[in-house]
């Protein structure tokens, strides 16, 4: 059968038209993966409403308790949720106004400043230098009841009610008692208010001050201090020694005497702060006298956790008798 010329030009005129149409649409198609690839992935976790939750946030809890990679994926699912429960907890507060409550702003401006604080102070901390091996080792040599000759030392504690005319007969037995059997029985036998409890810490836990005077005591050697209506009295039942090895001890000397000059540098600061401003007590506070504020507490450097112990008593007070 002969094709017409006509029908031969149309056929070769839609077939080229097709094969344009599909070229055309490859490249259409092909820009449109292109701009897939080029665009940024979507920072959004979930969204809520009309708000979102996103990777950041997201990422932000995961670093404040890093979790093993392969764990990873799990966490992020599960903290995804509890921020999902949060986001619309918020919701319902910022519909309620609670947002806008003056105690809740109160908290909210308390919590910024702690926040902005406490990172203007590690900046100041992150210039302290760390100590040299020759400092880390003289610490070790001079401190031989942290290390060398470290006790785990096994308290009795009493906390006694007692009136001024009592303490004196109270801490004559003290001194007289052999163990802390026979000085329960006298409180009991003289109808004395009181608490005891067992109590054990090793070296570390207690404070620097007085742990040179701790590591003199002997079995069954007791504290007594008395204070407004009250004794306390803390009995050495038993104590074990338990030294830390030179090699396991430099690393936390390191950082304990790190951390050290990081905190006398912030101190450091602070001083130099309040000596350059202007500071002016008024009304109920104009004429009372100025207090040091509460600082962090010097505490030693850690034991490995294999060697450290419980303790549910506080023998703090007692210990103010050594000082």
């Amino acid at each position: 059968m002969t094709r017409s010329p006509l029908l031969t030009r149309s056929w070769c005129v839609s077939g080229r038209a097709g094969l344009v149409v599909l070229a055309c649409v490859s490249v259409i198609l092909a820009g449109c993966n292109d701009k897939k690839k080029d665009r940024p992935v979507s920072q959004t976790a979930a969204k809520v409403n009309k708000e979102e939750v996103t990777v950041h946030q997201i990422n932000f809890m995961l670093q404040q308790r890093p979790v093993p990679a392969a764990l990873a994926a799990s966490a992020s699912r599960q903290i995804l949720e509890r921020l999902i429960d949060q986001e619309l907890v918020v919701q319902q507060a910022q519909e309620q106004k609670l947002d806008r409550d003056p105690q809740i702003l109160q908290q909210i401006e308390a919590s910024r400043r702690e926040i902005v604080a406490r990172a203007y102070a590690e900046k100041i901390g992150a210039g302290a230098t760390r100590p040299t091996p020759g400092e880390i080792k003289t610490y070790y040599d001079n401190n031989p009841a942290l290390f060398k000759e470290r006790r785990i030392y096994s308290f009795q504690e009493f906390s006694i009610e007692a009136s001024p005319e009592q303490i004196d007969s109270l801490r004559a037995k003290v001194t007289s008692a052999k163990d802390a059997r026979e000085l329960e029985a006298y409180l009991k036998a003289g109808n004395y208010k009181f608490a005891s409890n067992q109590t054990v810490k090793p070296a570390e836990q207690l404070p620097l001050a007085s742990l040179d005077a701790f590591s003199k005591m002997k079995d069954g050697q007791a504290i007594f201090n008395a204070g407004p209506g009250t004794a306390q009295v803390l009995i050495l039942a038993e104590s074990r020694v338990q030294p830390v090895e030179e090699r396991r001890a430099l690393p936390l000397i390191e950082q304990f005497l790190f951390n050290e000059r990081k905190r006398k540098a912030v101190d450091d600061n602070l001083k130099a702060l309040r000596s350059a401003a202007r500071i002016e007590y008024v009304g109920e506070f104009a004429n009372a006298t100025p207090v040091p504020a509460a600082g962090p507490s010097t505490t030693a450097p850690a034991a490995p956790p294999a060697a450290s112990g419980t303790m549910t008593g506080n023998p703090d007070k007692a210990v103010k008798g050594l000082q």
